[in-house]
């Protein structure tokens, strides 16, 4: 199983306090530092881990309610998925992403360069909706906006509304996104929207995974902003997927839901998606990956990567969950005196 412990040792997780308190400018420095990749996607494909659900008071996996709320075991399955340079990027909220910065910076004194360098970094933008709250619909803008993304140099931006057509609360969320995406466009800043239907249940909303309701939905999103030219959408995958994906030419990407522990089905789920229309061009991946019960995050991570970039097939995919053991335990071999040094420059 995954030892959180033996990829960051307590002096590591300390450090990244220790940045907060002693040089909190490290985290600007960095952002700046970081090599950006020319082009968003290369080869038209991405795989970004998604990694922003404790912001939606969402923290519960595998039927541990506070899976996500141990902040040095989240970290570490982040980092340990990050580190590898296949995978595309990450999108998170300003808390996550400077936690990284600061890991990338003590990796760049120590070592000269950052698992962060060419990764797409994509910041999410509405968090306001919590999870059984009872403005949960009124999803409005609560972590980065456009203007702080370009200063922070991040590549992209990621938000997202829930249709209730009985809630009117829905229309404020759709209009949070509306005006996003205008001030996204208008910077150059590409934007990643995810639309969902749903439906309020007796335990709370519940996603629509019909392709009726998606197809609706996605007509909706796809006329937002005054301008679709640099938007993607990011959806769930459901039953009929292929009529979904000929109700748009907008790229998508796929999203992956609750952890399951099934590595095996995600695996068999993504892979029918990705061909399922010439318009699905990646995934973005959280949960699932993350906490894929006894397997390694990153052979997880690695086979949803490699099928979004065409080189393996799902039996290939479902080989690898547990072929990276042993790959690259630690990000660095850290050294307490570093952070001393980025505090006194």
């Amino acid at each position: 199983m995954f030892d959180a412990t033996r990829y960051i040792p307590d002096c590591l997780f300390d450090a990244i306090t220790d940045i907060r308190v002693k040089a909190p400018h490290v985290i600007a420095e960095e952002a700046a530092a970081r090599a950006r990749r020319p082009e968003l996607a290369p080869d038209g494909h991405l795989c970004v881990l998604a990694c922003d659900h404790p912001a939606r008071l969402v923290t519960s996996a595998l039927g541990d309610p506070l899976a996500m709320g141990d902040r040095r075991d989240y970290l570490s399955r982040v980092l340990r998925v990050l580190s590898h340079d296949e995978i595309d990027g990450v999108m998170s909220t300003p808390d996550i992403i400077d936690d990284l910065l600061i890991v990338s910076a003590l990796q760049r004194r120590a070592t000269g360069r950052s698992f962060l360098d060419g990764k797409v970094l994509m910041g999410c933008m509405n968090r306001g909706g919590l999870a059984g709250a009872v403005f949960e619909m009124d999803d409005m803008m609560t972590a980065y906006d456009a203007q702080s993304i370009a200063d922070s140099g991040l590549d992209c931006a990621k938000l997202m509304f829930r249709l209730d057509v009985t809630n009117p609360d829905s229309l404020k969320a759709i209009k949070y996104c509306a005006d996003a995406l205008t001030d996204l466009s208008r910077r150059g800043i590409p934007a990643f929207l995810e639309p969902l239907p749903v439906e309020r249940t007796g335990s709370g909303y519940r996603v629509t995974k019909t392709a009726s309701a998606l197809i609706q939905v996605i007509g909706v999103a796809s006329a937002l902003g005054v301008s679709s030219a640099l938007t993607w959408l990011k959806v769930p995958i459901v039953p009929d997927f292929p009529k979904v994906c000929r109700s748009t030419t907008l790229p998508m990407l796929l999203l992956g839901g609750e952890a399951t522990g099934d590595p095996g089905r995600l695996m068999t789920d993504f892979h029918d998606a990705l061909a399922a229309g010439s318009n699905v061009r990646g995934a973005l991946i959280g949960r699932n990956v993350l906490y894929p019960g006894d397997a390694d995050p990153l052979g997880v991570a690695l086979g949803v990567c490699r099928m979004v970039h065409g080189s393996v097939s799902v039996e290939e995919a479902a080989a690898m969950v547990n072929s990276f053991a042993d790959w690259g335990v630690g990000l660095l071999s850290f050294d307490p005196g570093v952070v001393e040094g980025l505090a006194s420059r």
